[in-house]
């Protein structure tokens, strides 16, 4: 089995002593059209990983712009599979490493073993389960890997060393450390234990770790990067992406406001 997309990529960056900048944007937002456009316009503007969003109803660990951003996707179509259908597109020009956000609902009715082959098969590298715990993702978890698929877990501020140590023995690909306490969305600020909570983390896993939520501006970018090896902002681009709705230059806006958050990490 070839080595998964995602542990090349942090290869290289560690290699030549850089960060990477992870986008999120939801699959179907405005259209799944749109979000191929959205991740090739990130891929050329400088994004080292794109992380998809699945629709879904009820995104409870998402602020109100990613629940947005979510409707929209409905109500425009998106499901699932047409999502798998986007990655297949995405893999016709690039190699860009994938990994689709979802929630336990859509991959349950879609069927793990299944979801796992079709996801390979389409070109994902990697998962992540907003709101399942690693203790439930046994069966699901050994259909990614036997597939190549990476199982991405989620780190919270609060979370005890017993169970980071826990992740980190499960995890594959990368940690994505959440760096606020609640849900998802824009901030004027950082929290002001990041620091201590990403070096805490950094100390009982060799992955590299990723932070997201709230990360809002070049600045704070910036100010992640050098603590992190890897940012992930998502709510900041999806809320360009709102602003721009019916805009005949919202893949250029979103991608240019990509390539501003990139330029900040060096």
């Amino acid at each position: 089995m070839s080595e998964n997309r995602i542990d090349r990529t942090f290869a290289r960056l560690k290699a030549a002593g850089r960060k990477g900048m992870i986008p999120f944007v939801a699959g179907g937002d405005p259209s799944l059209e749109t979000t191929l456009a959205l991740v090739r316009e990130f891929e050329a503007r400088g994004a080292d990983l794109v992380e998809i969003g699945v629709p879904f109803s009820d995104p409870l660990a998402d602020g109100v712009v990613n629940q947005r951003a979510y409707q929209r996707a409905l109500e425009a179509g998106a499901t699932l599979r047409g999502v798998l259908e986007l990655v297949a597109a995405v893999r016709k020009r690039s190699e860009i490493p994938l990994v689709l956000m979802s929630y336990v609902n859509p991959i349950h009715r879609f069927g793990g073993a299944r979801f796992a082959a079709a996801a390979r098969e389409a070109g994902v590298d990697g998962l992540i389960l907003s709101d399942c715990p690693p203790e439930e993702m046994a069966a699901l978890g050994e259909s990614l890997t036997t597939a190549g698929l990476h199982s991405i877990f989620l780190v919270a501020p609060t979370s005890p060393e017993r169970r980071i140590l826990m992740i980190a023995e499960k995890a594959r690909g990368y940690v994505y450390y959440v760096s606020l306490r609640g849900v998802t969305g824009p901030r004027d600020r950082l929290p002001d234990d990041l620091a201590e909570g990403v070096r805490r983390v950094k100390a009982l896993t060799p992955l590299p770790l990723a932070v997201g939520f709230g990360i809002s501006t070049p600045a704070q970018a910036a100010a992640v990067a050098r603590l992190a090896d890897a940012v992930i902002v998502g709510s900041a681009i999806e809320a360009r992406i709102e602003a721009s709705l019916g805009s005949a230059d919202l893949v250029a806006q979103a991608g240019a406001f990509l390539g501003e958050l990139r330029a900040a990490l060096g």
